[in-house]
């Protein structure tokens, strides 16, 4: 149990507080279509393919690290896995928004993973993409559709959520490395988070 009041984060170290929120059954869906040049594709099991469009989604912006920290073999591993899956909405040839869905613990799945970069942002792609993630998930025989983020991420996602039809049902306070003073990230991922070496 965490007492009230403040508390001081270690030098090297970041804090966030992560909400996790679920949906019970498929909630209704607000339509939404692509912008011409955009299409919904599978994402094969490429890591180097996977990493350019992790980097340029979350990690770069959010400080999205934890598969960073993944062997090109383990990040293939789970990419391959035929209860993982991997989409992207591509224009012009380039991948501009991560959708992963987890399916490995029966009766639930993970949105994993869900993310546009700047280039699709405020185009209505962010609830087409939100919309295949819901009725994939719901394609399968599960009980729960699960997510979480946190005071890392952008702003608005917690709010787009719960638009979407999840409820927050826990949250957590989480502390870690600063990926930035580690050499995981660059030290100019993240400029909205400060750092804090010493």
């Amino acid at each position: 149990m965490i007492a009230d009041g403040l508390h001081d984060i270690p030098a090297g170290k970041v804090a966030m507080i992560v909400t996790h929120l679920e949906m019970q059954a498929a909630p209704p869906l607000h339509p939404a279509a692509l912008p011409e040049g955009v299409s919904f594709e599978s994402l094969p099991a490429d890591t180097a393919r996977y990493r350019d469009l992790f980097r340029r989604v979350g990690l770069q912006e959010w400080l999205w690290f934890e598969r960073m920290k993944f062997s090109d073999d383990d990040l293939s591993a789970v990419l391959s896995h035929p209860d993982v899956a991997a989409f992207s909405l591509r224009k012009d040839g380039r991948d501009e928004a991560l959708l992963e869905l987890d399916f490995r613990h029966a009766g639930t799945c993970e949105l994993a993973y869900f993310g546009l970069t700047r280039v699709l942002m405020g185009t209505g792609c962010g609830r087409f993409l939100m919309n295949e993630a819901i009725t994939r998930a719901w394609a399968r025989p599960i009980l729960r559709l699960h997510v979480h983020t946190c005071t890392m991420d952008s702003p608005g996602a917690l709010a787009f959520y719960r638009r979407s039809g999840f409820t927050p049902v826990r949250q957590q306070v989480e502390i870690c490395d600063d990926p930035r003073l580690t050499g995981l990230l660059p030290q100019d991922a993240g400029p909205h988070i400060p750092i804090f070496a010493t």
